[in-house]
């Protein structure tokens, strides 16, 4: 047979064919690196279409028409719009080598390629951008399909035909088919069989049936080579397959048998019908498409009625019924008119007559149509065996045809169903479906569906609406049922004999299905129909549901709201937005339950799905403040948080204008953005007020000041995040913004030792540090700054590079401020330059580090420190987040440095335990003389002038002449050595508080009572009580231009005598004579002139006691427990996971002697007197000038002791001003 038309134009093989839905038009693909657009009417060429740069050897067009697809030997794909013809994109190396296969998924969402390369990919149609890994890897993949619902993706490979859930993307099934090479495959319309052609070694086609994935009869056999491409018509009646053969082929499906051939002029490649199926068109190496007929009649008619067939169709049975009465009449012997009244008879369910008429047809000529009609009619008067029988005589009518035979027992079935034997009817439907290899099985498919329509009916009627859904689901699924359908005509000779409305079927079903659902309380499952019946509708059908649809989608909306309410307010977020959703699809488009689906996805943090209601809810409302509430939560959850101000602003505004009340008087919990911006420009500066003035940006490596520090926060995205979460007054009241603001600016500082090469200020400035030559103390700070921004932290400060050492302004506050920067760092890292690498325990405290004077207050004041050793690796490979939490760290440090583990812990800056302290500093160095007491400032609290070049023994006076004047604590003053030439009464030199302090001898209190009971015998009470008094009038110590006022109680020196000894020796040794003192002995340096009694001079010597106010048992409430200072405002430092816990802290030094107890007056007095007979530290005082004296430096404590405590006569109280 020779082609009905050739499309020629084409200079190469053509290698694809595909037409659109609009049934106009074509295209095709050519190895001559083009494709063209052709006019189905006309055979022209449309266009001509270029950009491929090999042989385009696939192609594919979407359903809708609205894209092309074609993929070339180079692995390139190119996307063409549908109806212009013009690149969507641009071309996608989509694989490595040749595309074999192309294919759009039924939504036309997704795009399937296989390649020689092995690979299937899935690429999204909006972006192009591919879907997830490859699928199928290990096998040349040669075709690639979509089932018709897109739910399954079947691909065919050299090994195996692999089934994958196309959403999933997991493998279902896998399955040999060809005995080599599978090369093609295609769907039946229905998606009830999937057909598989192979190779050369194997030309055959394979039927799968789609629910077990085994095969369906035997192989198709007629092909000689290589199957090329596989199509099946629309009505899934015809199979056409080509092959290297140069054969089109075209199979019956119903059968599987070759129904008609055609031949090209050289192999054939591709292969597909026209839109409504009457025409084949095929291409291939004679570079040409030609087009066949599809023969459109393949079945015949089993019942040929003829003289009353259209008004049995149309069911006007009356006028039937006459016009086969006048056949009668005309020839009483026409057995066919009887046999065709008897189904009219049959239709009028006048059983009698029906059965009359057949028992005539079949006694005047036995037929198949005579028992047909005998059985149908058997059927209806309930003579069920009988009609069995009469339904198996006609089957010896049949001819051995197996298409009469099987629709026969179509008949059989339905005959049996109508009788109420419905059982039987499904047994022998599902028999006759599976068990019959020729069967027609789509026309079981359309019975199976009306069976199960009229039982779901029925059990609608009978309120049994689980059941009735049930039926109702099978019905749908059963069969390819479509709007679109044209199943009254091909299975006309069912309605013809049952009357049955085969034109509604499908809007039946689908309805019906819908109610049961809806009255059974399965809301999703209802909405879920719905749209699929919706979705697949054609105007027409659409046009006729309309008032039934309006009802059925009012009733479920109001349903689904209800329900989805309640799941919301019981915080089943994901039934909610379920429910919602089912409403919306229903075409509910209120905005309450946009709003309502929004809150739940926001509760579910579905951020983008949130948003995309809330916009809804916008368009919906626009004037609602709702909407942009809404938008306002979801953009936050997607940190879009300038839109998420935007629609806060427009939502204050909306409230604002409201026409409602008690909708603007929600105003009033929400803040402007302006206050919430205010609210957070004062926790900045709260926290940056203990901040260095200058620091180092680790991310970038540069220097900032404070006002770049806040510009950066200011457009971080931690910044606009607090900003857009600051909406209420509640919120501005809330820890979070402190807490934001706090680990935002986050600050790590270095603790270390100076070396020789060190950065300064000017090395760095406007400079990048990572970009700079990576030695001395670049290589330095480049390490620490990358630990610190490795370890999470923005900022990080070094002394040596982020001070102005050239403004004295800024030293000033920086030694100032020093401690307290430390103390409010996240973290302080110090850096041990001479601990080499996998250093063992010792080497910390054999460092350096622990030798200089700055280092002490940058270990004591920080919470968090960790050490590096000299290659930045951590100290005895510690990962602790906290080394002062390391027991071994901590007790080396306790060892090296001679500070217990509970100061080094919880070390709180102030006066208190101030000889202590000084003990601890005395072994330290500075490189800068007056650094030694600077950089005790933060130790102690105290805020003094810088002055380099005052010299050392200035600023260690100006700084124990602070602590005096500020704490009145004289324990300072208890030191050997050196006195200071700032004032006689302070050392030269810190390192003479090196030796412990001198203690006064310890008294139990049962010595205590003795005392007390022997001094009630012989004291004078009213001179003692007077003695006290005077005592508790005593100001405290304090300085006044370098001098000393002392209170004390003093002791006139009468008699002063050198020891005998050389007169080149020192220091030199003195007997001391004094009033109400034991004699005593001292030594110094200084030389003392000598007097006595006898032999009197016009200096005056003086012993004092320094007073000490705690003596007197009163409680000083200035001492009590906790910092007061501003930098102080972290709480008690005793924290949990510390060393020292709260139970390990002794208060029972908080006053002398143990808690105050109140005592009455004559007993606090004996105590006072008892203390005061116990031995003290004496000062050996040398007047100056009238009034003025200075302190005779000993070479170590002088200790005294009063003679008798019943006189005190002797004993003077004064305050003393001391140069």
């Amino acid at each position: 047979m020779s082609p009905l038309r050739e499309f020629k134009g084409h200079e190469g093989r053509v290698r694809a064919v595909a037409v659109f839905p609009d049934k106009r038009r074509m295209v095709t693909a050519s190895n001559d690196k083009t494709l063209r657009l052709w006019d189905l009417k006309t055979g022209l060429v449309l266009k001509k279409i270029e950009g491929h740069s090999t042989a385009v050897s696939r192609l594919a067009v979407s359903r809708d028409g609205q894209m092309i697809a074609s993929g070339d030997l180079g692995g390139e794909v190119i996307v063409w719009h549908g109806e212009t013809v013009e690149s969507l994109t641009q071309p996608i190396i989509a694989h490595s080598k040749w595309i074999h296969s192309l294919d759009f998924s039924p939504d036309g969402t997704m795009l399937a390629s296989s390649s020689w390369d092995r690979t299937t990919k899935l690429w999204n149609t909006k972006t192009w951008q591919q879907e997830g890994d490859p699928i199928g890897w290990g096998s040349v993949a040669h075709c690639t399909r979509y089932s018709p619902s897109g739910k399954l993706l079947a691909i065919a490979t050299n090994d195996n035909i692999q089934i994958y859930n196309s959403g999933t993307r997991k493998r279902v099934a896998s399955f040999k088919a060809s005995k080599e090479w599978n090369t093609s495959l295609a769907w039946t319309p229905n998606g009830t069989r999937l057909l598989t052609g192979g190779g050369n070694s194997d030309p055959t086609i394979r039927e799968w049936d789609t629910s077990t994935w085994q095969q369906v009869g035997n192989s198709w056999k007629g092909h000689s080579e290589y199957i090329n491409a596989i199509a099946v018509n629309p009505a899934g009646t015809l199979v056409a397959s080509v092959s290297d053969s140069n054969y089109v082929r075209l199979w019956q499906l119903s059968d599987r048998r070759t129904v008609a051939t055609f031949k090209h002029s050289s192999e054939a490649t591709c292969v597909t019908f026209s839109v409504d199926g009457k025409y084949i068109l095929s291409g291939g190496g004679d570079k040409m498409i030609s087009e066949w007929p599809a023969p459109s009649d393949i079945n015949s008619k089993i019942l040929a009625i003829t003289t009353a067939r259209i008004a049995c169709i149309v069911g006007d049975l009356s006028t039937a019924e006459e016009l086969l009465t006048k056949d009668i009449n005309a020839d009483p012997n026409n057995h066919t008119a009887h046999s065709h009244r008897s189904f009219v008879m049959a239709r009028t369910q006048n059983w009698d007559r029906a059965l009359q008429d057949a028992v005539n047809s079949i006694s005047i000529q036995p037929s198949l149509t005579g028992y047909i009609s005998k059985g149908i009619a058997l059927c209806g008067k309930g003579h069920i065996p009988d009609a069995r029988a009469a339904f198996d005589v006609a089957s010896m009518y049949a001819n051995q045809n197996s298409q009469t035979t099987h629709f026969l027992l179509l008949i059989k079935v339905i005959a049996l169903f109508s009788a109420d034997q419905h059982d039987e009817a499904i047994l022998l439907l599902k028999e006759l479906t599976t068990g019959c290899p020729k069967a027609d099985t789509h026309a079981c498919h359309i019975v199976e569906a009306y069976l199960h329509v009229q039982l779901g009916i029925k059990a609608l009627d009978g309120a049994c609406h689980d059941e009735a859904a049930e039926h109702f689901n099978i019905a749908v699924n059963s069969s390819t049922l479509s709007s679109k359908s044209d199943i009254h005509d091909i299975y006309e000779d069912l309605v013809v004999l049952f009357g049955w409305d085969l034109k509604s079927l499908w809007f039946t079903a689908h309805q019906k299905r819908c109610d049961a659902f809806l009255r059974a309380g399965r809301l999703q499952d209802a909405v879920i129909s719905y749209r699929y019946m919706m979705d697949t509708n054609d105007d027409i059908t659409k046009a006729n549901c309309l008032d039934w649809s309006k009802v059925f989608t009012e009733e479920c909306s109001a349903l689904l709201l209800t329900n989805g309410n309640a799941a919301l307010a019981a915080n089943n977020y994901d039934r909610a937005i379920d429910l919602y959703s089912a409403v919306i699809d229903l075409g509910y488009t209120s905005d309450v339950v946009f709003a309502n689906r929004s809150k739940a996805k926001s509760s579910k943090m579905l951020w983008e799905g949130a948003f995309l209601d809330a916009q809804k809810v916008i368009e919906v409302n626009p004037s609602s403040h709702v909407g942009y509430q809404l938008t306002h939560a979801a953009l936050r959850g997607l940190q879009r948080y300038d839109e998420a101000i935007d629609a806060f602003i427009i939502m204050l505004s909306n409230l604002d204008h409201a026409p409602e009340a008690h909708i603007r008087n929600l105003r009033q919990q929400y803040v402007r953005p302006s206050q919430a911006e205010d609210a957070i420009q004062r926790a900045i500066w709260m926290e940056l007020e203990y901040a260095p003035l200058r620091i180092l940006n680790t991310s970038l490596g540069v220097l900032c000041d404070r006002a770049v520090q806040i510009s950066t926060f200011k457009t971080s995205a931690e910044y606009k995040k607090l900003l857009s979460f600051t909406t209420k007054h509640s919120d501005l009241r809330t820890e979070r913004i402190k807490d934001v603001v706090a680990m935002f600016f986050r600050c790590v500082l270095l603790s270390h030792r100076w070396e020789e090469t060190e950065v300064l200020l000017h090395d760095i400035q406007d400079k990048v540090v990572y970009e700079l030559n990576g030695l001395g103390g670049i290589a330095k700070l480049q390490s620490f700054c990358k630990v610190a921004r490795d370890a999470g932290y923005r900022w990080a400060w070094m002394d040596t590079c982020c001070i102005d050492k050239r403004s004295n302004t800024e030293v000033q506050e920086s030694v100032n401020s020093m401690f307290v920067w430390y103390r409010h760092s996240a973290l302080t890292i110090v850096y041990l330059c001479d601990v080499p690498p996998s250093s063992r325990p010792g080497a910390l405290a054999r460092s350096v580090w622990n030798e200089r004077g700055w280092t002490f207050q940058e270990f004591v004041a920080p919470k968090v420190v960790i050490f590096y050793q000299k290659d930045w690796t951590l100290y005895l490979g510690d990962r602790s987040p906290n080394h002062k939490e390391s027991p071994a760290i901590m007790r080396e440090l306790e060892h090296a440095t001679g500070i217990d583990v509970r100061a080094l812990v919880t070390f709180r800056p102030s006066m208190r335990d101030a000889r202590e302290k000084l003990q601890w500093a005395s072994k330290r160095i500075t490189t800068v003389q007056e650094d030694i007491a600077y950089s005790l400032f933060g130790i102690f609290g105290i805020t003094l002038p810088v002055i380099y070049g005052e010299r050392k023994q200035r600023a260690l006076g100006r700084l124990l002449q602070e602590i005096v004047a500020q704490s009145g604590d004289i324990t300072v003053l208890d030191w050997i050595g050196q006195p200071s030439k700032f004032n006689s009464c302070l050392p030269a030199h810190i390192t003479s508080y090196t030796a412990p302090p001198w203690t006064l001898p310890s008294l139990s209190e049962d010595d205590i009572h003795t005392q007390v009971s022997s001094l009630r015998q012989t004291m004078a009470m009213t001179l003692a009580l007077t003695f006290y008094e005077q005592l508790k009038q005593l100001r405290a110590p304090r300085f006044a231009n370098c001098r000393l006022h002392l209170p004390c109680i003093s002791f006139c020196v009468t008699e002063v005598r050198r020891r005998r000894s050389s007169a080149q020796e020192t220091p030199i040794m003195y007997r001391i004579k004094a009033d109400g003192l034991h004699d005593l002995l001292i030594t110094t340096e200084e030389t003392l002139v000598q007097f006595s009694q006898a032999k009197p001079i016009q200096q005056t010597f003086l012993l004092v006691r320094p007073w000490d106010r705690h003596l007197l048992g009163i409680p000083d409430f200035a001492e009590q427990p906790g910092f007061t200072d501003d930098m102080e405002s972290i709480g008690d430092w005793t924290e949990s996971g510390s060393l020292i816990g709260d139970s390990q802290i002794d208060d029972s030094d908080k006053f002398p002697g143990g808690s105050p107890v109140e005592e009455e007056p004559d007993l606090q007095v004996l105590r006072l007197m008892v203390h005061l007979g116990q031995p003290f530290n004496a000062f050996l005082l040398a007047q100056q000038r009238i009034g003025e004296y200075k302190r005779i430096a000993p070479d170590y404590n002088i200790v005294a002791q009063v003679k008798d405590l019943t006189s005190v006569d002797n004993m003077h109280i004064d305050t003393v001003e001391i140069l």
